[in-house]
């Protein structure tokens, strides 16, 4: 191991970290595109396997299911074995479920394919994201890598139904699931050589019942919160969400016993690890969520195919890799509060531009409106997760990671829920459908406007068309009170992380030293030039 895992600010990564970061990032980048194009080959792989309509939900959703039960536990898993062995071991068992996908023969072993993967995946953002505390120990170099990282991560996410796209045209349903193999096989062969091993040697044993109690507490709340925004409210998915908070309380009451807990409750203290995560949860289901009603307008309003649909997503990518890289540079010299309320303040902007979002207008002012919003994350991204990694113990490194993601994954599934039943009630509130429609496509018309879509296609082609424009106005009017409700929501996430984080100094400020020797009004943070190492 190299001197980058000294300790001390003033430590610098050189190349072989570097190179070490682009091991990271390329399969974190690829990882997330393959998570959207899943969608994109649900079709052609529900011909090809004969996939029932309870089969389609399973490949679809048990990835995300055992992907966010697992997070907080391979984090903290990495801490106690070793991140990057935990890392290679992840990947070698993704390649293998990707494989596994890509040639299943039936729906039940691309279920069980997708499950795997869900699990692999669990162990991939915890332990690069630790890793990279590991390798860049100044507080400068972690914040970019923090920052090229997260951008490979959320690129991925927006020009995933590109290459979707793209390789479905070309090639068969399951060629999607390989697109991670090559970067996993180049981790397997590299990351022994240019990564560095950290594992916490005072860990203790992991504790078996907090994995059970974390799985029912994570499970059950995404469950919930993935039916209440696909069918609406109803008891079942309210009960499923109360279970898992039930269980989330004994979870958190058993950590709070342990003297090895699976998730170390004390890392709440720190003011700045809280407001960053809080913050980040919100601003993830705030604008993570708006991405799906913006590739449902770009398809389905105006008509464009997924390849095209992408390419006018592709501002939006532009866009975020400039925030994503110039936030870390912008906070060497201002305050993470600063740079987190002027970004979230530019997001808001971006939300009031799609609410001048026209059904018949062309994609322009989607296009613009979605740039200004992935313009203003940066600084919460890649700051945010800076000040969580500051703000926790380098053995505790793992945990945090896995925490965040989790956050994250709480989010968007809250997001999709709150905001999609929102849309979906503006929608079926003002939505029409000609007379004489059959009841069957009349019914499927009023729940969305893919139904609509799908029922205008055996209509006579007036009526078709009534419907196709009574729905696309009906959806518009949706995404208009969504972005305007999210917009002043995320005004309050920004007031109020400028407001908690206002003491907080510039990564390349001295460090005010240890929290407890700071002044009382000082005293709530670990300052965020302080490495998480």
């Amino acid at each position: 191991m190299n001197d980058t895992t000294q300790t001390g600010a003033d430590v610098r990564a050189g190349r072989r970290e570097w190179i070490g970061l682009a091991v990271l990032a390329l399969p974190t980048l690829l990882v997330s595109i393959d998570v959207y194009v899943m969608l994109l080959a649900l079709p052609h792989l529900t011909a090809s396997l004969g996939a029932s309509t309870t089969q389609q939900l399973w490949v679809t959703d048990i990835y995300g299911f055992l992907l966010a039960g697992f997070l907080v536990t391979m984090g903290t898993l990495g801490d106690r074995i070793g991140r990057r062995k935990l890392l290679l071991i992840g990947a070698a068992a993704f390649a293998v479920a990707s494989v596994l996908s890509a040639y299943s023969t039936s729906p039940e072993m691309l279920i069980a394919a997708r499950a795997l993967l869900g699990i692999a995946g669990a162990t991939l953002a915890p332990s690069t994201m630790s890793l990279i505390t590991t390798m860049f120990r100044n507080p400068k170099q972690m914040g970019m890598a923090i920052g090229i990282w997260a951008m490979c991560f959320s690129v991925g996410a927006v020009i995933g139904p590109l290459v979707g796209g793209l390789m479905l045209e070309h090639f068969w349903w399951g060629s999607v699931f390989l697109l991670g193999v090559p970067a996993m096989v180049l981790l397997l062969v590299l990351g022994p050589v240019l990564l560095p091993e950290f594992k916490n040697p005072d860990a203790g044993k992991l504790d078996l019942p907090s994995v059970a109690l974390i799985l029912v507490t994570v499970l059950p709340v995404i469950y919930g919160l993935k039916q209440l925004a696909a069918e609406g409210w109803s008891v079942v998915p309210v009960l499923s969400v109360v279970v898992g908070l039930a269980f989330g309380y004994v979870f958190g009451r058993r950590q709070g016993r342990l003297e090895h807990p699976l998730l170390d409750l004390k890392l709440f203290a720190s003011k700045a690890f809280s407001t960053a995560l809080g913050s980040m949860l919100f601003g993830t289901m705030l604008m993570g969520a708006i991405m799906l009603f913006i590739t449902q307008d770009l398809q389905l309003v105006n008509g464009l195919t997924p390849l095209k649909a992408g390419l006018w997503m592709l501002p939006a990518v532009a866009a975020n890799t400039v925030s994503f890289l110039v936030s870390p540079i912008l906070g060497r010299r201002f305050r993470p509060a600063y740079l987190i309320g002027i970004g979230l303040a530019i997001s808001v902007v971006g939300l009031l531009v799609l609410t001048q979002v026209d059904a018949t207008a062309g994609p322009a002012t989607l296009a613009t409106g979605f740039a200004l919003i992935f313009l203003g994350a940066g600084p919460l991204v890649t700051l945010g997760m800076n000040l969580i990694f500051a703000s926790a113990p380098p053995e505790k490194a793992g945990s945090a990671a896995g925490l965040n993601e989790t956050s994250g994954q709480f989010g968007f599934a809250l997001g999709i829920a709150v905001l999609g039943s929102i849309g979906a009630a503006v929608y079926r509130g003002l939505v029409s459908v000609p007379a004489g429609t059959p009841e069957p496509a009349a019914s499927v018309a009023k729940d969305s406007i893919a139904g609509a879509v799908d029922s205008a296609a055996t209509l006579p082609a007036q009526a078709g068309g009534e419907l196709l424009s009574s729905a696309r106005e009906a959806f518009t009017s949706g995404l208009h009170v969504v972005a305007i409700v999210s917009a002043v929501l995320l005004a309050a996430v920004a007031v109020l992380a400028a407001r908690l984080l206002r003491h907080v100094p510039p990564t390349g400020a001295a460090p005010a030293g240890p929290a407890e020797e700071a002044p009382a009004e000082e005293a709530t943070e670990e300052p965020a030039a302080t490495p998480a190492g």
